[in-house]
C-alpha cells in the first residue's frame, strides 16, 4: 500500500509537470506568432505575412469585414512602421491561439497618414496541417479619425 501511495504521488508529479509544461510553452508559442505576424508587415515581406494566414483568413475593420484578398488588396496600401505591442493576453483552446492586444504604429494608408494612437486589436491562429496560420484578425484602430 505504501508503495502504491509513492506511485501515485510520483504520478501526479509527474502529469502536474507535464501540464504545466505544456502551458508555459503555448504563451511562448503565441508571442513568436504574434511577433512574426507583425515584423512581416513592418519589414515590408507581403509574401511571409501572405503565408501565415489561412484560406480561410477574415479581419474586422470599423467600414466592416474583408476576406484574404480584400485584405490582401487593403495592405498593399498600408505602410507600417514602428510597432509596439502591448498588454498581450493569450489564451489556448485545442488547435487555437487567440492573443487580443494594443498596438501602437505608424501607419500611411495610400498618401494619407493615420493618427500614431494605441488602439486594440485581435489575433487568432489555428495550428492546420500546414503550421500555424492566422483565421482571423481584428483592427479597432479607426480609418477616417
Amino acid at each position: 500500500m505504501k508503495n502504491l501511495t509513492r506511485l501515485f504521488g510520483a504520478l501526479l508529479v509527474i502529469l502536474t509537470a507535464s501540464q504545466a509544461g505544456h502551458a508555459a510553452d503555448q504563451p511562448e508559442t503565441g508571442l513568436s506568432l504574434l511577433q512574426e505576424f507583425w515584423s512581416t508587415l513592418e519589414s515590408g515581406d507581403m509574401r511571409g505575412h501572405e503565408a501565415l494566414k489561412s484560406k480561410a483568413f477574415q479581419s474586422a475593420h470599423e467600414d466592416g469585414g474583408r476576406d484574404l484578398v480584400q485584405t490582401q488588396i487593403f495592405i498593399q496600401n498600408l505602410n507600417h512602421r514602428d510597432h509596439a505591442l502591448s498588454e498581450i493576453r493569450i489564451t489556448e483552446e485545442g488547435p487555437a491561439i487567440i492573443a487580443t492586444y494594443f498596438v501602437t504604429a505608424s501607419q500611411t494608408l495610400g498618401d494619407k497618414r493615420l493618427p500614431k494612437r494605441k488602439t486594440a486589436r485581435m489575433t487568432v491562429f489555428l495550428e492546420t496541417d500546414e503550421g500555424w496560420k492566422v483565421i482571423a484578425h481584428a483592427n479597432l484602430n479607426p480609418l477616417n479619425k
